[in-house]
C-alpha cells in the first residue's frame, strides 16, 4: 500500500536533524520519501493521503525489554520486593500457564503497545513459538530473547529456536539470552557461554537490578555479575544488559570494553524498590541506554511515554542535577538506541528505505499546548492520548482509537480473564 503523509511536523531522530515541516512516503513496507515535499520525485500512485494537519511524525518507541504475557499478573503481586514477587506470586503460576496462554496474553499486550507508539518489542517470556506467533498475527515487530535459566528449557532447545525462529517471518527475529545469573548455575553460564562463541551472538540478559543480587553474586564467586560474565566470556560479542540499577564504575568499564547496551526499566525499578540506575554515568561512560518497560505485572503498564519521564526524573532526583539526562537524550533512548541495541538497525529513524515503523503525536491535544518545544512536550507532558496512529512495517494497525489488527477486541479481553481465572488459585 503507497500512503502519502503531508502537512506534518517530521521528527527523523537523525543525529543533528531537527524537526521540519514536511512529507513522508510510504510505499508497501518501506519509506520511500522524507522531506519538504519540493522534490524532483515522480510521486507514487497513492493508495491513501493522510493530512497529518500538522501533527509529528516520528519513529516509533522500540521497547527494549518486555515480558508480555505477563499482562495476565496486571495488579495480581503488588507491593512486595522482587525475590517475594518472583518466588510466592510469580513462579508458581507461570508454571501453570500453557503456549496458547501466551500467545492470547501476549496479543493483549500488543494492543497496549500499540497505544503507546510502540512498534517494536524485546520479549523475554516462556514460549518463543507462540509469542512469535501472536505478534505475526498482530502485525508487532519483536525481537525475541530466551529467558533461559535452570528450571530449563535445555541449552539444545534455545539453539534449535535460534535456527528455527531467525527467517520464520520479516516482523521476528531471535536473540540468545540467560534470565540473570542467580537463576543459573556456573556449568550453565559456561555453557551458554560456549554457544554464543560458536555463533558469535550478543547475550541478553537481566543483571544487577537489585542489591541482594550483587551481594549474592559476589558471595558465590567474589566478582559482580558483570564481571562473572566478562571472565567466563559471555561479553565476547556485545548484547544487552536489562536494568543495571546497581553497577561499580569497574562493572561501567566491562560494559563499555564489551559494547553491552543497557535497557533501563523505571518504573519496574521504582515500583519493586529495586534502585534508581545510574543514567548519566551511563551516559558520560558512552555506554548507550535504551528503556524498556518490563512487564504488566510489575510496573504495571505497558507506557513509554512513562518511562520516559520517569528515566529523566528519576536521573535528576538522583544527581541532585536538574539539567540531567535531556528530552532530546530520552527521545534517541526511545527510538534510536532501542533499535540499535536489538541490531534492528533498520527501523531507528525514518529515513529513504528504511522501514516503515511509525507514529503519528497529536498536538491538537491541551497537553501539547503550546508549542514551545514539541520534543520537550512530547517526553514532559506526552501521554498515550497523543497516540493518534502506530504503523508497523507499513500497515496502520492503530488509527485514532481504532485497532486494524484484532477483528474482536472485547472477546480478546474475555479470553485473557478466563486464563486469570484459571490461575488465580495457583
Amino acid at each position: 500500500m503507497n500512503i502519502r503523509f503531508y502537512n506534518a511536523r517530521v521528527l527523523t531522530m537523525k543525529e543533528g536533524e531537527e524537526l521540519f515541516e514536511g512529507e513522508v512516503w510510504v510505499a508497501d513496507n518501506k519509506i520511500a520519501y522524507v522531506g519538504d515535499g519540493k522534490c524532483s520525485i515522480v510521486p507514487l500512485k497513492w493508495d491513501r493521503e493522510v493530512d497529518c494537519k500538522g501533527n509529528v511524525l516520528m519513529p516509533g518507541f522500540k521497547n527494549a525489554h518486555t515480558h508480555s504475557a505477563m499482562t495476565v499478573f496486571r495488579s495480581l503481586a503488588d507491593d512486595l520486593n522482587l525475590q517475594d514477587w518472583l518466588n510466592t506470586m510469580i513462579f508458581p503460576r507461570e508454571a501453570k500457564m500453557t503456549g496458547e496462554d501466551c500467545y492470547t496474553l501476549t496479543k493483549l499486550a500488543v494492543l497496549e503497545y500499540l497505544t503507546s507508539g510502540v512498534t517494536a518489542i524485546g520479549d523475554m517470556y516462556l514460549t518463543p513459538e507462540t509469542i512469535a506467533d501472536a505478534c505475526i498475527d498482530m502485525g508487532m515487530r519483536c525481537v525475541l530473547v530466551s529467558g533461559l535459566n535452570k528450571f530449563g528449557p535445555a541449552m539444545s532447545v534455545m539453539e534449535e529456536r535460534y535456527q528455527n525462529l531467525n527467517g520464520k517471518n520479516e516482523l521476528i527475529r531471535y536473540k540468545m539470552g540467560l534470565h540473570a545469573e542467580y537463576t543459573c548455575s556456573k556449568e550453565l553460564l559456561s555453557e551458554a557461554s560456549d554457544l554464543i562463541h560458536k555463533y558469535k551472538a550478543p547475550l541478553y540478559v537481566h543483571m544487577s537490578e537489585t542489591k541482594t543480587e550483587v551481594e549474592e553474586c559476589i558471595d558465590r564467586y567474589g566478582i559482580t555479575p558483570p564481571a562473572l560474565f566478562e571472565k567466563l566470556g559471555l561479553f565476547d560479542f556485545g548484547g544487552m544488559i536489562y536494568h543495571g540499577v546497581h553497577v561499580t564504575d569497574e562493572d561501567m568499564d566491562i560494559l563499555k570494553r564489551h559494547n553491552i547496551h543497557v535497557a533501563s526499566n523505571p518504573a519496574s525499578n521504582a515500583k519493586l524498590a529495586s534502585g534508581i540506575a545510574p543514567i548519566s554515568k551511563y551516559l558520560e561512560k558512552g555506554i548507550p541506554v535504551s528503556i524498556g518497560t518490563d512487564g504488566a505485572s510489575s510496573n504495571n503498564c505497558l507506557d513509554m511515554f512513562r518511562e520516559m519521564f520517569l528515566i529523566t526524573a528519576l536521573a535528576k532526583l538522583r544527581d541532585n542535577d536538574p539539567s540531567a539526562v535531556g528530552a532530546m537524550e530520552v527521545l534517541k533512548m526511545a527510538t534510536v538506541n532501542g533499535a540499535i541495541g536489538m541490531e534492528l538497525y533498520d527501523c531507528d529513524v525514518l529515513s529513504e528505505g528504511k522501514l516503515a515503523d511509525m507514529i503519528m503525536i497529536d498536538l491538537h491535544q491541551p497537553n501539547m499546548q503550546p508549542l514551545h518545544n514539541i520534543c520537550k512536550n512530547i517526553v514532559y507532558s506526552g501521554s498515550k492520548m497523543n497516540v493518534k496512529m502506530t504503523m508497523i512495517n507499513g500497515k496502520i494497525l492503530y488509527e485514532n482509537g481504532i485497532f486494524n489488527c484484532c477483528e474482536n477486541v472485547e472477546k480478546l479481553y474475555e479470553e485473557c480473564n478466563a486464563i486469570k481465572e484459571r490461575l488465580k488459585d495457583c
